[in-house]
């Protein structure tokens, strides 16, 4: 006769600390804190690829995963090419996609990245946790991840955590 109050207790104890996070919606990362995993890409076309050394050169740097397949990559690019004229290092990561197909995306909007690599089997986004595309990650110089960010990079999302991350990762 206990029990089904001791349960009723727990899972409302569980639902009201989970509506007491910051953003209930977020899907936390489990590789924040950590290094980054490896990169295992192929290159795409005769675009310069990126390696794990890039990823730990001493410089704060993002790494975003993108497919042409992709609505929200499109709607994020121009975000991403402002980023790059900054001079921000962005590596790209081809996810799941056709290369013709990726290279036409790349032609018709523009390359934001300094270095890029196809994952072709999905075997790198799933070792970084990856939820779907677009996903960008900051990279500090020590190749460790400071944040995860799933979803489209807009102006809103550069300066309420990007911008944010990349300064906490200099300041590391």
């Amino acid at each position: 006769m206990i029990l089904p109050p001791l349960i009723f207790a727990g899972l409302a104890a569980v639902f009201v600390l989970g509506m007491q996070r910051e953003d209930p919606d977020a899907l936390p990362s489990a590789l924040e804190g950590r290094q980054a995993p490896a990169v295992v890409v192929t290159q795409l076309g005769d675009l310069p690829v990126f390696a794990d050394a890039d990823l730990r050169d001493g410089t704060v740097k993002l790494v975003n995963f993108w497919a042409s397949w992709c609505g929200p990559c499109r709607v994020e690019h121009p975000t991403l090419e402002k980023l790059a004229d900054e001079g921000v290092t962005i590596y790209g990561v081809n996810y799941k996609d056709k290369p013709e197909a990726a290279r036409r995306f790349l032609d018709e909007l523009g390359n934001p990245f300094a270095a890029i690599g196809a994952d072709e089997s999905g075997r790198m986004g799933i070792d970084w946790g990856l939820y779907g595309v677009p996903e960008t990650y900051v990279i500090d110089g020590d190749g460790n991840i400071v944040l995860r960010f799933p979803g489209p990079v807009t102006e809103r999302v550069l300066a309420s955590d990007i911008r944010p991350a990349m300064e906490k990762a200099a300041a590391e």
